[in-house]
C-alpha cells in the first residue's frame, strides 16, 4: 500500500477525507499543507522541527500513535487549547497503521 485515508477536520469545521502516500516519508503536518487545510503562514511555522505548536492537532481516533518525545511534551505544555489527545502534526510520520487516522486542527493560537 502507498496511500493511506486521512479524516481531518479543519480549524473552520469542514471535514476532509485525503490521501496520503506512506512511501515519502511525509508526517502530517506536511500532509495539511499539501491539501492547503489551513491558511498559509499558520500551519508549520517552525518548519517541523517541535518547536512552536501550529500544527497540534487532536487525535480523534483510536490508533497506536509513536510516544511523544520530550520534544513535543515541552512544546504542548506551553500551547493553548491542549486536550488530552493533542499531538503535534509535524512529530506524527504517515504509516500503513495510520489508515482511516481522524484528526481535527486546533484552533490557531492568538
Amino acid at each position: 500500500m502507498s496511500d493511506i485515508l486521512i479524516r481531518i477536520k479543519d480549524r473552520e469545521g469542514n471535514l476532509h477525507e485525503v490521501d496520503a502516500s506512506t512511501d515519502m516519508n511525509l508526517n502530517l503536518m506536511e500532509v495539511v499543507r499539501s491539501y492547503e487545510l489551513a491558511p498559509e503562514g499558520t500551519l508549520g511555522i517552525c518548519g517541523g522541527m517541535a518547536m512552536c505548536a501550529s500544527c497540534q492537532c487532536y487525535i480523534n481516533s483510536d490508533h497506536k500513535l509513536p510516544e511523544k518525545s520530550d520534544d513535543e511534551e515541552a512544546m504542548l505544555s506551553e500551547a493553548f487549547y491542549v486536550r488530552q489527545e493533542s499531538r503535534l502534526g509535524c512529530q506524527i510520520r504517515i504509516t500503513e497503521e495510520l489508515h482511516g487516522l481522524e484528526v481535527e486542527l486546533a484552533p490557531e493560537e492568538s
